[in-house]
């Protein structure tokens, strides 16, 4: 069996509304952003920045 896969776990996060702040992965590494990437391409860039206006 093979690594999870972060931008489809990214992506599940996001279809059961988990914030997008449980990204498991360490801040600034490939994982991290891959799942952001998928959590955005399912929530939209908003919800997954959701205090960008503060």
């Amino acid at each position: 069996m093979s690594d999870p896969d972060p931008f489809d776990e990214g992506q599940r996060a996001a279809r059961k509304n988990i914030p997008a702040e449980a990204n498991p992965y360490r801040d600034g590494t490939e994982q991290h952003s891959l799942w952001m990437a998928g959590y955005e391409s399912v929530a939209g860039p908003a919800e997954a920045g959701e205090s960008e206006d503060s």
